[in-house]
């Protein structure tokens, strides 16, 4: 009886932890398709698997970490970026994209970028089943919205199927890519409040 008691419990607490609140989710999808029209169900999904995920799956290692990064620099037309320096991921905001466009003009150096990238993957990162119960969660809440959003059933079995393997990570869309030209990194927010926010002009896309 007090095993079953104490199962109860955790699972309980384990719902109560994974819960997230429809109108958030709401007020989170229609900002970001403000700001991004041409984006899709996989757009909206990135962000929200960053914000709940981190960047861990992004580092195999520094010396990869920083030639990618490097190589991204070196080909990226500033020109192409989209004008803000930061935006928060997803409904909470745990994790924060860091355009190149900081770097590209010289408000913060590539080092202090990467440095915060690779701290923050650090840290125990949640399950991918966790990750997934949330997502159904919330794309139950997006489909209750009546967007209409291109290639919407493609998307949502593409994200099965990634999600069935026991993955969770996707790339933009192309649409996505085209329309915005996406270069960034993102990066835990306290580490992102401490090390580069001091450092960084205003302008900061933020999800209403």
């Amino acid at each position: 009886m007090k095993r079953t008691l104490i199962i109860l419990l955790t699972v309980m607490v384990s719902s109560t932890c994974m819960s997230i609140h429809a109108q958030d989710v709401e007020t989170f999808v229609g900002g970001l398709l403000k700001q991004y029209p041409k984006a899709r169900l996989l757009d909206i999904y990135k962000s929200c698997f960053q914000d709940y995920m981190g960047a861990e799956h992004l580092v195999n290692d520094t010396a990869s970490a920083k030639a990618y990064l490097d190589q991204e620099l070196a080909t990226t037309d500033t020109g192409s970026l989209m004008a803000w320096y930061y935006e928060p991921c997803g409904v909470n905001g745990n994790y924060v994209r860091v355009s190149l466009r900081a770097v590209k003009e010289s408000i913060i150096t590539a080092d202090a970028l990467l440095n915060a990238f690779i701290a923050s993957a650090g840290g125990e990162r949640p399950t991918v089943e966790s990750w997934a119960a949330r997502w159904h969660e919330m794309v139950s809440t997006i489909e209750g919205m009546g967007l209409a959003l291109p290639h919407y059933e493609q998307d949502k079995q593409f994200i099965e199927e990634v999600l069935a393997m026991g993955k969770y990570a996707i790339s933009h869309s192309p649409d996505y890519r085209d329309a915005y030209s996406p270069h960034y990194r993102i990066v835990r927010r306290d580490i992102f409040e401490r090390d580069l926010k001091p450092l960084l002009p205003s302008q900061c896309y933020c999800h209403p």
